[in-house]
């Protein structure tokens, strides 16, 4: 009977919305991160999902891939191969100066993110960083953070496992 008393009393605690106009407040002065790549003398940068799905419309140049590949510490061939990209399409789109599908862009956009993101959370050790992309994770499946980047919801996954560490629960 007493158990009955406590669950019934949990489900209709009364809401205290002064408690949720604070939260609100205090995150309204947050700011998101500014994310930025930059490529041949060009900046993007976006700070929202609106932002970034501006410049996946647009497409970005294949000299993006070498920014990825030189921030993540992957050679360029496995950067393509995260995107299904042939060396040859690769050399040939680049010196046509052609923008990369949308797919594409927006799996470099990402993963710019979470090379970011893995920085700050590494606190700027990038060694240290780069080191826990290569080494197999048991919180993700057994595998490599690195093994992740060729699908979105593998990006996503990185995401995830770096914010669980940030937040103290080690992956």
């Amino acid at each position: 009977m007493n158990e009955e008393k406590k669950i019934v009393s949990v489900a209709h605690k009364k809401f205290d919305s002064k408690k949720s106009f604070k939260r609100a407040k205090k995150r309204k002065g947050e700011r998101s991160p500014v994310w930025t790549i930059s490529v041949a003398g060009n900046k993007y940068e976006w700070q929202s999902k609106y932002d970034r799905i501006a410049i996946i419309r647009k497409g970005l140049p294949y000299t993006t891939v070498e920014a990825i590949s030189k921030q993540s510490s992957l050679p360029i061939s496995k950067v393509l191969n995260f995107l299904g990209i042939a060396q040859t399409t690769y050399n040939k789109n680049k010196r046509a100066k052609i923008l990369m599908s949308g797919r594409n862009s927006e799996a470099i956009l990402l993963m710019a993110e979470v090379l970011e993101y893995g920085d700050l959370v590494f606190n700027h050790e990038t060694e240290k960083f780069n080191r826990w992309l290569k080494k197999t994770n048991i919180s993700i499946g057994n595998v490599t953070p690195e093994s992740l980047f060729d699908t979105l919801s593998g990006i996503q996954v990185v995401r995830n496992c770096l914010n669980r560490i940030e937040y103290g629960n080690f992956a």
